[in-house]
């Protein structure tokens, strides 16, 4: 499919104030790169944590959890484990769980058209990171959230997460240990209060920080890179792309085509070499019982790509 004329950002965008909540930290932990190069910081426990913490926060927190539960119920389970999921999806920072849900279910309602909240259609750079950084009045409106998370935020749960910066918070309680359990195991193995000291803040660094650059450069690249770049299955009305590198940094995320023609199945990758990670441990959680009603694509259906899931209730 020919790739379509750039668009304007959206409407509700245009003269819009800087969001500075979002601003100060993404540029923040940007300048913190630099560490990476300090000796004292560099630890090979700190440099594995990174795609660990990818899996377990990213893919089962935001893969798994924002996306194919929350947003497109792909499946069910027990209200402790969906909360779970949700709990390692605030630890991304990447918006609270009705937020996350209300903006991607907006996108797939308008995919690549200008109400569309991050089309890189705009430019690259607008539909990677741009658009987090200018306010989009649309999606501070209680009238969005009612349309496009009102299941979510009927949880009491979701709705305490939106009050008084909770999501801070837990992202802040979550990031601790790292630097106490990498303090108090240097200084048992070592008996040195300085090199515990060390090994605690580079797995501060690396299991938190750098780990929270990598999952959100690769969770943005889904809605710029996998709108521009790749190989598409189904013939949808939007811009969407399989793309390799994509869905190998995200654990499956990457089959963006596939997700816009099927959006409720819970399974990214439907051809057999198209490796889904997120899936495969969502099929491991419902051999265990974990999970129910795991929604499996329909390879033979060419569904719409602007279906939204149905509100529970």
């Amino acid at each position: 499919m020919p790739r379509r004329a750039p668009l304007p950002r959206p409407l509700e965008t245009l003269g819009g104030r800087i969001i500075w909540s979002y601003v100060i930290p993404v540029v923040g932990f940007h300048l913190l790169l630099p560490l990476a190069f300090v000796p004292e910081l560099f630890s090979w426990t700190g440099v594995v944590l990174v795609p660990l913490g990818n899996y377990v926060f990213c893919s089962l927190g935001i893969g798994a959890g924002y996306h194919r539960l929350l947003t497109h119920r792909g499946f069910q389970c027990p209200k402790w484990f969906e909360h779970t999921l949700a709990i390692l999806g605030v630890c991304t920072l990447q918006d609270t769980p009705a937020r996350w849900v209300a903006i991607h279910r907006l996108h797939h309602q308008h995919s690549d058209e200008r109400p569309d909240p991050h089309t890189p259609r705009v430019s690259w750079f607008w539909g990677h990171v741009g658009w987090l950084f200018v306010e989009n009045r649309q999606l501070s409106r209680l009238a969005t959230y009612e349309r496009y998370a009102r299941d979510v935020l009927q949880d009491p749960f979701y709705l305490w997460l939106e009050r008084r910066a909770r999501w801070a918070w837990i992202f802040a309680a979550h990031a601790i240990p790292f630097f106490l359990v990498g303090f108090a195991v240097e200084w048992y193995l070592t008996g040195s209060y300085h090199r515990g000291l060390w090994f605690g803040l580079s797995l501060l660094l690396w299991g938190v920080i750098f780990r929270t650059l990598f999952t959100w450069h690769v969770t943005w690249s889904i809605n710029s890179v996998s709108h521009l770049w790749g190989y598409r299955n189904y013939p949808t009305a939007e811009d969407s792309r399989n793309n390799w590198l994509c869905a190998l940094a995200t654990n499956g995320e990457g089959w963006h085509n596939n997700h816009h023609a099927q959006p409720r199945s819970a399974a990214h990758g439907h051809r057999w070499w198209e490796l889904d990670i997120t899936f495969l441990t969502i099929s491991l959680w419902e051999r265990l019982g974990l999970v129910t009603g795991v929604v499996r694509p329909q390879l033979a259906s060419r569904p719409g790509p602007h279906s939204l899931p149905p509100s529970p209730g």
